[in-house]
C-alpha cells in the first residue's frame, strides 16, 4: 500500500497551534508537529469509534497493553510487562509529575542543554532546585553534538537527585549510542540519581545505520531507576489526542507516580486510547514510508544550509528536526526573529532550548512547502555574511 505524504492539505481551516500562531503569509517551521494525514488504520479507527457517539470515560484495554509490549519487543528487543504501563495524557505532565513524586523540596532536577523547552521549566514549577550542563558541540561543522560526561558528572551536587534525559535528543537529533548509554547508566547508579528518560522521537530514526536502544534496557538495574515516557504521537501524528506511557518497570516508583497523578491529571481520553492501539497495531507500515519522505526533506535542507555563509547543522540522525547555528550568520541577537521579519518563515527560537543564536527547523512537511519555506530562506541567509 502507497501512502500520500504530498497532496496539499489546508491546516488553517481547524485552529491550530502551529498554523495559527503566527500571521497568514508566514510558513510555520517551528512546533514539532508534522503536516502529513496521519496513518489510514488510525483515521479509520477513529472514524469507526466516533460513530459509536458516546464518549464516556474510557478505560485501557489489555489489547493496548499488549500492543505496546509487542511494539517494544519487534522494534527495540526489549521485553517489557504490561502491568509496567502508566498512560497518561503527554510527556510534559509526566516531566512534572516525575519531579513532584521522586524529587523532595530542596532537592534539584538536572538536564542538559540545548533541551526541549519544557525541561527547563520543571523545577521552577515543581519548586525544585535547576541544574543545567551544556551538551559538547560539535567538533567540526557537521559533526555531531556529544555527550560531555565529566562536565554532567562536575555538576552534580549532593543535592541532585534527578536527571531528565532525551533520547533520541530534541532539538540536536542525535540517536546515543550504546556506549554513551552505558556510560550515562553508569553515572546514575554512581550517585544515585534517578532518571526520566524522554524517548518520544524514538521510531523516527533517520540513519539506517542506527536503532534505538531504550535507556532502560542496558540492565536490570538501570530499569529500576528509570522512567521511559513512549507515546505515538509525533511518529504517527496524533499529539492533539493527548497519549502517552510512562513505562515503570519498579513497583515502588511506579506507586509513586501514580499518586503524584491522582487527581491532577485525566485519564487518557477515549479518542487518544483508540489512535494508539491502531498506530501500535497497523501503523508500521506508514511509518516506514514517512521516514523515505523525511529522509528526502533532510538531503534537500542539508544541500541548501551547505550554501548559507556562516551556517552550519549536525545533521539529525533521528527526528524531524534540525538544529541550525546560525551564531555566524549575522542575523543580530535572534536570528528567529530576523528571519521570520524579514523571509516570513517562523523557525523556533534557539534560547527558548538554552542556546541563543540557534533555531530549530521542523522538515516533517511536504517537500513543497519545504522548498517554498527554503527558497525564502534563502533571500536573506544566501547574501550573509
Amino acid at each position: 500500500m502507497s501512502y500520500d505524504f504530498a497532496t496539499p492539505l489546508d491546516r488553517r481551516q481547524y485552529p491550530s497551534q502551529k498554523w495559527q500562531r503566527y500571521a497568514d503569509d508566514v510558513l510555520p517551521l517551528w512546533v514539532a508537529d508534522m503536516d502529513f494525514v496521519s496513518p489510514p488504520a488510525v483515521v479509520s479507527a477513529l472514524e469507526e469509534r466516533v460513530s459509536h457517539g458516546v464518549f464516556g470515560y474510557g478505560r485501557l484495554t489489555d489489547t493496548l497493553r499488549e500492543t505496546l509490549c509487542a511494539w517494544s519487543v519487534d522494534h527495540y528487543g526489549w521485553s517489557i510487562e504490561p502491568d509496567w504501563q502508566v498512560w497518561i495524557p503527554g510527556v510534559v505532565p509526566a516531566l512534572h509529575l516525575a519531579a513532584q513524586a521522586f524529587c523532595s523540596p530542596g532537592q534539584a532536577v538536572m538536564t542538559a542543554t540545548p533541551i526541549y523547552p519544557p525541561f527547563l521549566r520543571v523545577a521552577e514549577r515543581s519548586g525544585r532546585i535547576a541544574e543545567r550542563v551544556m551538551l559538547a558541540e560539535p567538533e567540526a561543522p557537521g559533526a555531531p553534538w556529544r555527550l560531555d560526561l565529566e562536565a554532567l558528572e562536575a555538576a552534580i551536587t549532593p543535592q541532585t537527585r534527578l536527571l531528565l534525559w532525551c533520547h533520541p535528543h530534541n532539538p540536536t537529533g542525535r540517536v546515543w549510542d550504546e556506549q554513551e548509554l552505558h556510560a550515562l547508566g553508569e553515572l546514575a547508579e554512581r550517585h544515585d540519581l534517578l532518571i526520566v528518560s524522554d524517548e518520544l522521537h524514538c521510531d523516527l530514526i533517520l540513519d539506517p545505520t542506527r536503532r534505538h536502544l531504550p535507556l532502560a534496557s542496558l540492565s536490570p538495574a538501570l530499569a529500576q531507576r528509570t522512567i521511559t515516557l513512549w507515546a505515538p504521537s509525533k511518529t504517527f501524528n496524533i499529539a492533539g489526542l493527548s497519549s502517552a506511557c510512562a513505562v515503570i518497570p519498579d513497583p515502588e516508583l511506579r506507586r509513586r507516580f501514580r499518586e503524584a497523578a491522582a487527581g491532577l491529571l485525566p485519564e487518557v481520553n477515549v479518542l487518544g486510547l483508540t489512535a494508539s492501539e491502531a498506530a501500535y497495531a497497523q501503523g508500521d507500515a506508514w511509518r516506514r514510508e514517512l521516514l523515505v519522505t523525511l529522509n528526502t526533506n533532510l538531503q534537500r535542507l542539508r544541500d541548501q544550509v551547505s550554501r548559507w555563509p556562516g551556517v552550519t547543522m549536525a545533521a539529525p540522525e533521528a527526528t524531524y528536526l534540525a538544529w541550525l547555528d546560525m551564531r555566524e550568520a549575522g542575523l543580530g541577537a535572534s536570528p528567529q526573529q530576523t528571519l521570520l521579519d524579514s523571509t516570513r518563515v517562523a523557525l523556533s527560537d534557539g534560547a527558548d532550548f538554552g542556546c541563543p543564536g540557534f533555531v530549530r527547523l521542523n522538515f516533517g512537511t511536504p517537500t513543497y512547502l519545504l522548498e517554498e519555506a527554503l527558497e525564502r530562506l534563502d533571500t536573506q541567509l544566501g547574501t550573509s555574511k
